[in-house]
């Protein structure tokens, strides 16, 4: 899934490519993505990009007084073109669900996509993304705006498991789940740990990790083309999608954690006092 990183680098791909042209016309091959009715996607049709952004993972292009806000999900993904086919869409054929032409129909533009058959790629047409998208209006703060004194007031008193914690877009916005493997590895903190029992230095090492982890990972990403991003992305991972490769600062091996639809990767020797966790939902750590 893309997370802050990759959508910060989208976002400024489409400010140096988008902003400035006009919307000639947007075709929509599957309407499921399509989360609004109002204002139509031909509301766009004409107006200018004026920008581009970003709410946690949910990438936000402005055209003109509206918003076209996407949310990549699991295996949305957008693909950036300097010339676009002109002919419209055919609706329910291939992973291209939804199409912006940019000045001509065979102009630049952007295709967003998505593969396998779990759908979850979603777009809003809307005119203020933090009060009309849901998913936006229940964000926690930004992990890069997030201080030392923030952090800690959001973990006291809570009991679910670090992992949860840091994937938990209403606490946190825009740590999914290959950069909190990444964080809880360089703090040395186990996936289990119980969020309000963090000490002081557990918390100082996870703050400076949340900012290390994000701000490396921004840094090698934003300026990259979309379609090398994936690949960047897992070039820069150190123990997620990692399982049973040695871990690149003890040599242990990586461990792997899994449930029904997704997995997570952690270092038994920097995170768990060399202790496997147990691979179930309920484990604690063995004894």
């Amino acid at each position: 899934m893309p997370e802050l990183p990759e959508v910060e680098a989208l976002a400024h791909h489409l400010r140096e490519h988008a902003v400035g042209k006009t919307v000639f016309r947007v075709d929509v091959a599957s309407l499921s993505v399509l989360k609004t009715a109002t204002p139509p996607w031909t509301e766009l049709h004409g107006r200018e990009v004026t920008g581009a952004g970003r709410f946690g993972k949910h990438l936000d292009l402005v055209v003109g007084e509206l918003h076209l806000v996407v949310h990549l999900a699991r295996a949305g993904w957008l693909r950036w073109s300097d010339a676009l086919a002109p002919a419209p869409l055919k609706p329910g054929k291939g992973p291209i669900s939804l199409r912006v032409h940019l000045d001509a129909a065979a102009g630049p533009g952007f295709d967003l996509t998505e593969a396998g058959t779990k759908k979850g790629l979603a777009v809003w047409i809307v005119r203020d993304p933090e009060k009309e998208v849901a998913s936006i209006a229940r964000l926690g703060p930004d992990a890069l705006s997030l201080d030392r004194t923030g952090l800690e007031k959001l973990f006291a008193g809570r009991t679910e498991r670090l992992k949860t914690a840091l994937t938990d877009q209403s606490l946190i916005a825009g740590i999914g789940n290959a950069y909190s493997d990444e964080i809880m590895h360089m703090a040395k903190l186990s996936p289990y740990a119980t969020t309000g029992k963090l000490s002081e230095g557990a918390l100082d090492g996870l703050y400076e990790a949340i900012s290390a982890v994000l701000t490396s990972a921004v840094t090698r990403s934003v300026g990259q083309s979309a379609a090398r991003l994936k690949g960047e992305k897992r070039s820069g991972l150190r123990v997620h999608a990692r399982t049973g490769l040695p871990c690149p600062v003890c040599g242990d091996t990586i461990r792997e954690i899994s449930f029904a639809d997704k997995s997570f990767q952690y270092c038994p020797t920097c995170q768990t006092g060399g202790k496997p966790l147990a691979d179930r939902r309920m484990s604690r750590l063995l004894k």
